[in-house]
């Protein structure tokens, strides 16, 4: 991004920040999350830490006057994310869920569609997310420390399209593959609606899975093709069986429309983003929270 500057990154530790300073070319490497926070250089910090932590390194951005986009899930759990929200607008600094996916061109021309009821009235919204991960039980997709499991890693974004498209479920059904390390390596996921539509979501790492997405409307579906959370391509097909493809490819790997839009908010004041409202940041992670509940999944500090 023309615009931005990289002036600063902030580890656990001096020779982590130094060596991933070295790597993107950083100017100024801080030993601490802290030191970052305090850094009068900075004006804007992206939060990309394990999900537990995401929640205590925004709450210290904020409270240092900085900008915040936050990785998805916006924090841990929904009391948190509470949190997160009420101290950045008790501060009146700008904060952000990083959830990318909303911002890619194609996402905006999905949102056009269905505001101009291209397939109807939305009824299904079909979509998985699922790939067979490598990592140790010790790494994060694995480790409940550290947040692990299907649902928070890659369940965040069917979760957040259905929001996208439906809003929050009045009910909520789920199931889920409790592995050894104690979380949930695959999950599925049922959601229903007030007004009749329904959702049908899976996330997993274990088995590699379509990374499709599919829209049902009462005149037509839309499909976006794989992977449809850093889409290119999309397929509408209308009543009568006629399809109209959109090809909107992108240089670089994507997360430039997210960069983007965060920006945008900041040199226009916003203190929030439209694509993704902090009040539906904090339904989605409620969202979450339910879908875990019937398993006992808990992690550490909950």
């Amino acid at each position: 991004m023309p615009e931005a500057r990289l002036v600063a990154v902030g580890s656990r530790s001096q020779a982590a920040a130094e060596s991933f300073g070295a790597r993107w070319g950083a100017p100024r490497c801080h030993a601490s999350y802290a030191a970052l926070a305090q850094d009068p250089e900075v004006e804007a910090v992206y939060v990309a830490v394990p999900h537990p932590f995401h929640a205590e390194n925004a709450l210290l951005c904020l409270e240092a006057g900085k900008a915040v986009l936050c990785e998805k899930p916006f924090a841990l759990n929904a009391a948190q994310a509470a949190e997160v929200i009420r101290r950045a607008r008790a501060r009146q600094v700008l904060a952000m869920e990083g959830m990318w996916t909303r911002a890619f061109p194609v996402m905006a021309r999905l949102r056009q569609l269905l505001a101009d009821g291209a397939v109807g009235r939305v009824r299904l919204v079909a979509a998985d997310f699922s790939f067979r991960c490598q990592s140790s039980p010790e790494g994060r997709h694995f480790n409940r420390a550290l947040g692990g499991g299907a649902l928070l890693d890659v369940g965040v974004y069917p979760v957040s399209l259905a929001s996208m498209i439906l809003g929050a479920p009045a009910q909520i059904f789920s199931g889920a593959e409790i592995g050894p390390s104690g979380v949930d390596y695959q999950a599925a996921m049922i959601f229903h609606y007030e007004n009749g539509a329904a959702a049908a979501l899976f996330a997993g790492l274990r088995a590699d899975t379509p990374c499709d997405a599919e829209i049902f409307g009462e005149s037509g579906s839309i499909k976006i093709h794989d992977v449809w959370w850093k889409p290119s391509r999309m397929t509408v097909t209308r009543a009568g069986g006629q399809s109209e493809h959109f090809d909107m490819p992108y240089a670089g790997n994507g997360f430039q429309f997210e960069a983007a839009e965060f920006m945008n908010c900041l040199r226009e004041g916003r203190l929030e983003s439209a694509l993704i409202p902090l009040d539906e940041t904090l339904s989605i992670m409620k969202t979450l929270d339910a879908v875990r509940a019937p398993w006992g999944l808990r992690y550490p500090g909950e």
